[in-house]
């Protein structure tokens, strides 16, 4: 775990509700210069604290409206294929995430497809018909609203003297 001083943990918070926002508009908003800002995003890139900043996309309006969750559980033979296969799914264009998942599940995939039909045909494509898959379980969402990320638990705070 990486820890943050105030100042990061400040720059996080405002990248996290807003990536796009210009440097001298971060840096007004946390307190500090510009330049000092650029280097301080710098090196919590460098450090992996920010690993990207992504645009969100409505995904309807680019024709794919019916998003879905779909568990997955492996068969036992294909244990050693855990990261390959999560490779595979990840480069499939309905997938937005992939996540390997601790308990009864190996992963859950979220997709997103023109229709029910689409959805269909890439559990039966990419899913259950490979010799992999041991099962699949496919919920369909109907709404997604992005929570707010906890306040970091890692902020160094400066001794009282």
């Amino acid at each position: 775990m990486v820890e943050l001083d105030p100042i990061d943990a400040a720059i996080v918070r405002e990248l996290q509700d807003d990536a796009r926002l210009a440097n001298n508009v971060l840096a007004a908003r946390v307190g500090i210069a510009p330049s000092t800002c650029h280097g301080r995003v710098r090196a919590l890139f460098e450090r992996g604290v920010i690993r990207g900043a992504h645009a969100e996309v409505d995904q309807a309006s680019i024709g794919r409206p019916l998003q879905a969750m779909i568990s997955v559980r492996l068969r036992p033979h294909a244990r050693g294929e855990l990261s390959a296969f999560a490779q595979t799914m990840a480069a499939l264009p309905e997938v937005l995430n992939v996540y390997f998942l601790a308990g009864a599940d190996d992963f859950l995939i979220h997709v997103a497809t023109a229709g029910s039909e689409e959805l269909r045909e890439f559990v039966l494509d990419h899913l259950s018909g490979t010799r992999d898959v041991a099962m699949t379980e496919t919920s369909l969402i109907f709404e997604h609203l992005r929570g707010r990320p906890a306040e970091q638990a890692s902020v160094r705070r400066p001794s009282p003297a």
